[in-house]
């Protein structure tokens, strides 16, 4: 196997193997080398609609299959998942087995992997889904700055296997723990739905509350609710509202005193009263794009892990140390709180929003708000094709550039926002000094980063440029609809390079543009950004994951839902036949009602781009260069400041300053 051969990925199981099949079928770098199930008619013809052969025998697959997805329930579930997935190693290849796996199976599967020289990983999924990695990516910043105080975790008891593994990955470590047994529950109070235990895990106070019920038979559907987790500092609180989002950030409330022990509300010291009580962090989507987007995404993230030790190689039982280290917490904690109760509850009604609130709220000051649905508002015509492209070789500022996404573009890009750019740049800039200039977001797009960037610096004036029309429109909207941006943030349609620009800005934001820009657009703006930007000014460039041109493939990216509308987006994009060096990007939506194989609109919108990588920014801007932490997959950052012995004002010639990358940055292709 070798980096442009696609991993062939077999899929056993088509109940939640399903979402497995889905990621291997889409996902770059894999090919879906069949289903392997019972034989139900159900399954035959799901194999036969992703166009991959069906099997219902280990000993009928062909030869070249690199490695298998078990999603069949184990031995501690009642099904013969384990037997299998040794079947399988047996035969060569490798294994990623879906979670729940008891600690003496692991255990030997994982001796059986090392025996056959294959590499075999258990899948908890749950840490791989979006949002729980950002909220893991989040945690272990914080723990970095400030020791944990205090974990409270809620699950209910058949995901308390993946609770674990979640909080493993948000503390850096599992040692030490320690458990007590739960509190008995009075005879006289009736049933109680939920146990708690008290311990320690990383060394850190843990509360834990279990739903403690299980309908043998249907365990997802009768879950109170899902994975909540808070993880306290002396900073503030870090919140996994839920599996699937949102994260949520609430600084820890102090307020200074005078002689009088009166409140210091306003003066020297209170900045930070400008905080917002809470930030949330992403946005939640709907239930179907959990299992169309959610699911299959986290289930192509772990199908990398395993992808990457099988490269690396290795002995995969010293390599498990860590899943069996997981396993026996999990072990210990089923074994303190005892079998579940069981239940057969009848089918629950969930509630809508409008249940609970019945009349919109309006937004206040600098309340967090709620997100009104825009997407479902959209009205969706019918029957037509529409195309736009963007021919200029520097920035896109015709109005055809990105006009025909700009109708789509929040629905895919404000979660990716949401997950890795948006709070690695609010990080980044929490400390920064803002006193000398704007925030300058150029290609500002939609306004998600200028948002973003707003809510994490409550002091910030913002200049968001924006030449597309379409974007620009949704941009205006975004800051015409909240008081508090449409105090700080002056939208402009200026296209790099040929900026209007202040006399100093503090920090420039250059997000999915400098691929835009030919060598001398990209020359001038560098030589522009340098004579303006301020000393210990930050400049956050975003990287596409390739430096040459190449072929990729068309390839459905996401899936979302809008009402009775169902949006698809695919993305592909190939060397330019009449340019050296350049490749154009293809974008196409699919809009689809209700449950139609046929699109009822598409849209086509194609630019050119010019692929460049973290040397090239180095190299222009004589800059000196760092990674900023994201989620993984993600496109990467880069930080730019000045070289010290740059001075202020730049020169027309950057080839003679010293090149300097602190920290080598990914450029795997997202998935």
């Amino acid at each position: 196997m070798t980096p442009s051969t696609p991993f062939r990925v077999l899929v056993c199981g088509t109940n939640f193997g399903r979402f497995y099949a889905e990621a291997a079928h889409r996902r770059p770098g894999y090919a879906l080398a069949g289903l392997l199930s019972r034989g139900s008619a159900a399954s035959r013809a799901y194999a036969e609609r992703l166009g991959v052969p069906h099997y219902t025998d280990v000993g009928d697959l062909p030869a070249g299959i690199d490695a298998a997805c078990v999603a069949v329930s184990s031995a501690i579930s009642g099904g013969r998942g384990t037997e299998l997935a040794r079947a399988l190693m047996d035969r060569g290849i490798h294994v990623l087995q879906e979670h729940p796996v008891h600690l003496t199976e692991l255990t030997d599967n994982l001796k059986h992997a090392r025996r056959r020289g294959v590499q075999y990983r258990l899948n908890t999924h749950y840490p791989h889904v979006a949002p729980v990695r950002a909220f893991v990516d989040a945690a272990r910043r914080l723990v970095a700055h400030q020791r944990p105080l205090f974990v409270d975790a809620a699950t209910p008891v058949h995901l308390m296997h993946p609770l674990v593994d979640i909080l493993g990955r948000a503390t850096g470590t599992l040692r030490p723990w320690r458990f007590a047994d739960p509190a008995p529950l009075p005879a006289d109070i009736g049933p109680q739905p939920f146990r708690s235990l008290h311990g320690v895990f990383a060394g850190v106070p843990l509360t834990l509350r279990v739903h403690h019920q299980l309908d043998p038979s249907d365990r997802d559907n009768h879950a109170l609710h899902w994975h909540r987790i808070s993880l306290g500092t002396e900073g503030g609180v870090l919140t996994l509202a839920d599996t699937h989002g949102p994260v949520l950030w609430s600084p820890r409330l102090h307020v200074g005193r005078d002689a009088d022990r009166r409140f210091v509300l306003d003066g020297p010291g209170t900045g930070h009263l400008g905080l917002g009580t809470t930030a949330v962090v992403g946005t939640t989507g709907t239930f179907r794009t959990v299992f169309s987007d959610l699911w299959p995404e986290a289930v192509g993230s772990a199908l990398d892990g395993l992808r990457a030790a099988v490269e690396q190689g290795g002995d995969a039982l010293r390599t498990g140390q860590y899943d069996l280290a997981v396993c026996r917490i999990w072990t210990d904690l089923a074994a303190r709180l005892g079998p579940p109760e069981i239940v057969r509850p009848a089918t629950p009604r969930p509630l809508a929003v409008s249940d609970v609130f019945p009349t919109p709220q309006q937004p206040r000051g600098d309340a967090p708000r709620a997100e009104t649905g825009r997407a479902e508002r959209d009205r969706v015509e019918t029957g037509r094709v529409e195309t736009g492209r963007a021919e200029t070789g520097r920035a896109a500022s015709g109005d055809s550039a990105y006009t025909p996404s700009a109708e789509f573009f929040d629905l895919v890009a404000a979660e990716h926002t949401a997950t890795a750019s948006a709070p690695a740049i609010a990080a980044l800039l929490a400390d920064a000094d803002l006193s000398t200039g704007p925030v300058v977001d150029i290609g500002a797009g939609t306004g998600l980063v200028t948002e973003a960037v707003a809510r994490a610096r409550p002091d910030a004036e913002i200049l968001a440029c924006e030449p597309a029309v379409g974007m620009r429109a949704v941009l205006t909207s975004r800051v015409f609809s909240d008081p508090d941006l449409r105090s700080r943030v002056t939208v402009t349609a200026d296209a790099a390079p040929d900026l209007d620009l202040p006399d100093r800005v503090s920090v420039v934001l250059l997000c999915g543009v400098l691929g835009h820009l030919d060598a001398d657009g990209r020359a001038l703006l560098w030589q522009r950004l340098s004579r303006r930007l301020a000393l210990g000014g930050l400049v956050v460039v975003e990287l596409m994951q390739f430096e040459e041109p190449l072929t990729l493939p068309e390839t459905r990216l996401a899936t979302a839902t809008a009402g009775r509308h169902r949006y698809e987006w695919s993305f592909g994009g190939a060397p330019d036949e009449t340019d050296d060096g350049v490749m154009r990007l293809h974008s196409t939506w699919r809009v689809y009602r209700d449950d139609a194989t046929d699109a009822e609109r598409e849209v086509h919108d194609s630019y050119r781009w010019v692929p460049f990588g973290l040397k090239d920014v180095v190299a222009e801007s004589g800059m000196t260069a760092r990674a900023l932490p994201t989620r993984p997959g993600a496109p990467p950052l880069a930080v730019l400041t000045r070289a010290p012995d740059t001075p202020d004002t730049a020169t027309s010639s950057f080839t003679s300053t010293p090149i300097s990358t602190a920290t080598p940055i990914s450029t795997s292709i997202d998935g």
